[in-house]
């Protein structure tokens, strides 16, 4: 993963995938709210009378807002926005969702995120934004695959913890029955531990990710990730069915206490 350059001071990073689904059933999920709550955070997409998007809002975590405003918008192909991501003294930063079918059903989403700057100040966040794409990713063709159009909850616990990330996720998870995880594979929860039974669907470095079965299947991801000068735990729960709402505050509460022995839940 690198930063692209380009003479006039652009510096952009780009993320692609694969994903099931037609234009439009992709469209909903990347481009509405109930859509991209479902799979990446809770997200508001605001319009104007005539249905078009005039401001985003994604709740990235605790005091954490991210605000963007619409530039591009041409359903079901692209759309981009602008925002200060970066804060107010920050460039601004601009973000490109393109969606090309593909044969069988399929499409191809690819995010490009891009700035302007004279400086290297700002690369490492670009950096980090590109590293952190593919996991969410996952729980977007899962999403697809599985969930598309059902009514979705999200949890969001996230922890601040003091000893290195690669010491912290072996603790982890220990506690969660991960060791060994493999894609495909079942893990099933120790006793003591939040219920977290289920095939695994995505492993990466510090990071695994399961679908649950059941009456209200979820897809859960568990991380440990150094973020902004931070060692950070960071747990996502994704509920779909009509009692998703119902069940996500016993979720919450749940993950927040295991969060709480990893990190300090802010």
């Amino acid at each position: 993963m690198s930063v692209k350059k380009e003479a006039d001071g652009r510096r952009w990073v780009q993320v692609e995938t694969e994903v099931p689904g037609t234009p439009e059933q992709v469209w909903e999920a990347i481009a509405t709210g109930p859509g991209v709550s479902a799979w990446f955070v809770p997200t508001e997409v605001e319009t104007d009378e005539t249905g078009r998007p005039v401001r985003v809002i994604s709740h990235m975590g605790p005091g954490m807002d991210s605000e963007s405003t619409p530039t591009v918008w041409d359903p079901p192909r692209r759309f981009a926005d602008e925002g200060s991501s970066f804060g107010p003294q920050g460039p601004v930063f601009a973000t490109e969702w393109t969606v090309e079918a593909k044969d069988g059903d399929t499409c191809t989403v690819r995010v490009v995120h891009s700035l302007f700057s004279d400086t290297d100040d700002w690369d490492g966040q670009l950096e980090g934004i590109e590293s952190g794409w593919p996991g969410f990713f996952v729980v977007l063709r899962l999403y697809l695959k599985h969930f598309a159009g059902k009514p979705s909850a999200n949890v969001q616990v996230m922890g601040q913890c003091a000893g290195d990330v690669a010491t912290v996720w072996a603790g982890m998870a220990a506690d969660l029955g991960l060791g060994g995880a493999t894609v495909g594979g079942r893990v099933k929860s120790p006793s003591g531990a939040p219920d977290f039974s289920g095939i695994v669907e995505g492993v990466a470095e510090h990071r695994v990710v399961v679908r649950t079965e059941g009456e209200v299947p979820r897809v859960i991801s568990v991380a440990a990730e150094a973020c902004g000068g931070m060692n950070l735990v960071i747990l996502l729960v994704y509920l779909y069915g009509e009692r998703a709402e119902e069940l996500a505050p016993k979720l919450r509460q749940e993950w927040t206490a295991w969060v709480g022995k990893w990190a300090q839940v802010t």
